[in-house]
């Protein structure tokens, strides 16, 4: 049986009130209950964009997964490759008139799936290596730096590329290696016996940093240009060696149980912390929405509303509480991506923009569209890699020719959109919103210095 575009849309009549979710944690209907099938919602989906499929469309989704829901459809093929082939990118719900969270119905559809038909072979074996068996572990993933790191510098990765070894694997995977970023020292590590980084002059306010899994990994440069500007602008910063990932990923693959754990952990680490500042627009908006989690725990759902209250982006909390405006010019041109997860997820839009404007010698220029979906979503770009390149493709296009810098706040948005540079013959350079205002307040340091 397949559900044509007219069952979709029509959405006639539930003959049957048994629910074809059988494990708990189902979809709630609360988020679908407003959706009138409007269409609105077409034209921000890039999956809509590419296929011109009602079953990939947002308001598609919702029908289906209400179906299920009214025991009019099973949880099967049919079911699970348009609910998985989502890009969770919210994009839908800023555009829809009635806020209907799509992205909250895709999740927890998702972790209805994954208990009904697990992964299996290889697939199954690398999710739970990856999900359970590293993330969650920040010792392993040390480890696993550390050998990405001797990859690096040993000289094996110059011979790799050179003999053309890498082409063993699959295209995607090969261009994510080309623009691997240098690992470096995790600031959880570097700062493990430093309870307090305290702020330089006068303290202004307390925060607690999340370094996050990979971010602290692959990308702890980000972190201590954001401890670097934290510590400028009055805050002394701690960083829980208790803390753990955020669990964004876990849940975007349906695996909510292990969502659910980190998130407890993640709230007893930072229990004490008036403000838990993020620099990860995917990890902040998940760490918004743990209650979400808990919608069968009310003790917890009551621990994780308190905890998602402090947690604020790097860029919004510069923006509220203030700070400096740079004294030396960095002089060049750049564009703005919004991560989905910041744009639509936290409603975070302005502030970084304000933020690069405050660089002197910064010219911004315009990104149409800059708030589309790059296709990095998550692991998104790894598991659907022909459609997160063609979602990359249409990105691409609106980026600016005459810049030089592609600004943004999400490490996998950083990642996909370098990939994208180079596949499509750029030479702009990926950065973090942090970055260039760390970057001016060195150079203003440097000139003082006489340097």
């Amino acid at each position: 049986m397949s559900v044509t575009e007219r069952d979709l849309i029509q959405n006639p009549p539930c003959t049957s009130s048994l629910s074809n979710y059988l494990w708990s944690d189902p979809p709630d209907e609360n988020k679908w209950a407003d959706c009138v099938h409007c269409g609105m919602c077409l034209e921000s989906c890039p999956t809509y964009e590419q296929t011109g499929q009602e079953q990939h469309s947002p308001r598609g989704r919702v029908y289906l997964i209400k179906s299920v829901a009214e025991g009019r459809l099973k949880v099967n093929e049919q079911f699970i490759d348009p609910v998985f082939a989502c890009l969770d990118c919210r994009a839908c719900t800023t555009a829809c008139p009635a806020d209907v969270d799509v992205g909250g119905l895709i999740e927890e559809a998702r972790g209805q799936i994954r208990q009904a038909m697990p992964l299996k072979g290889w697939q199954g074996t690398v999710s739970k290596f990856f999900l359970r068996g590293m993330f969650p572990h920040q010792n392993r993933l040390n480890s696993l730096g550390g050998f990405l790191k001797f990859y690096q510098k040993s000289g094996i990765q110059k011979v790799v590329r050179k003999t053309k070894l890498i082409n063993v694997m699959p295209e995607h995977l090969v261009n994510m290696e080309a623009i691997m970023p240098e690992v470096k020292e995790p600031v959880k590590k570097k700062y493990k016996n430093q309870s307090v980084i305290k702020a330089r002059g006068e303290t202004k306010k307390e925060v607690s940093l999340l370094t996050g899994c990979i971010m602290d990994v692959m990308f702890s440069d980000i972190n201590q240009s954001t401890i670097n500007v934290l510590t400028r602008n009055g805050n002394d910063v701690k960083i829980p060696q208790n803390q753990t990932c955020c669990g964004a990923l876990h849940v975007h693959a349906g695996d909510r149980e292990m969502g659910r754990k980190l998130a407890k952990q993640n709230i007893e680490a930072f229990h004490d912390a008036e403000k838990v500042v993020v620099n990860a627009a995917g990890c902040g908006c998940m760490m918004q929405e743990y209650a979400e989690l808990f919608r069968e725990e009310p003790e917890w759902r009551a621990k994780a509303e308190e905890f998602s209250k402090k947690v604020v982006d790097i860029s919004k909390h510069l923006h509220d509480t203030g700070y400096d405006k740079p004294g030396a010019e960095l002089n060049t041109r750049i564009t703005y991506h919004d991560a989905c997860h910041l744009a639509h997820g936290q409603g975070v839009r302005q502030e970084p923009r304000d933020i690069l404007l405050d660089i002197p010698g910064v010219e911004m220029v315009h990104m149409p569209n800059a708030d589309r979906c790059c296709g990095s979503a998550g692991i998104y770009n790894i598991t659907n890699p022909e459609m997160a390149d063609a979602v990359l493709e249409s990105k691409m296009e609106n980026v600016p020719d005459d810049v030089e810098m592609i600004s943004m706040g999400n490490p996998g948005c950083m990642l996909q959109m370098a990939v994208g540079v180079q596949k499509y013959g750029r030479n702009q350079k990926i950065v973090h919103t942090v970055q260039l205002l760390d970057w001016a307040y060195q150079k203003e340091s440097d000139l003082k210095e006489g340097k």
